[in-house]
């Protein structure tokens, strides 16, 4: 190795040195800006999750309580359905009972007539 290319070599180490460092100096702040960013989006994750846990249990709540609401109403129904049903039931005894009735007088009306005519008809 000659001493007078020995000068120029040591400036071009020199000057890659000083290269490389600004580029690890870089390497390490883009590294500390992933770490940063990471960490915010594992919040924003954990933030996510909490509220998509959040949302489902309160869906399953409400669907809960439509599923109640919807056994309340067909309870209600059934216990309506019967009401109106016992209600027709007395509906009908009432009309079976007037029509005994009606025969009854119509038969009665009649008796009246025939008596009536034979009066009428003795005469």
């Amino acid at each position: 190795m000659e001493s007078g290319d020995l000068e120029p070599r040591v400036a071009a180490l020199e000057s890659q040195v000083s290269n490389l460092s600004g580029r690890v100096q870089g390497a390490e702040q883009d590294a500390a800006a992933a770490r940063v960013l990471a960490g915010a989006a594992d919040r924003d994750v954990g933030e996510i999750r909490g509220e998509i846990r959040d949302f489902r249990n309160a869906t399953t709540a409400s669907f809960n309580a439509m599923r109640q609401d919807f056994v309340d109403l067909r309870q209600d129904f059934a216990d309506l359905r019967e009401h109106v049903d016992q209600r027709f039931e007395q509906v009908d005894q009432g009309f079976a009972e007037m029509r005994g009735r009606f025969d009854g007088t119509s038969a009665g009306l009649q008796q009246i007539a025939e008596s009536l005519r034979a009066v009428l008809d003795d005469r």
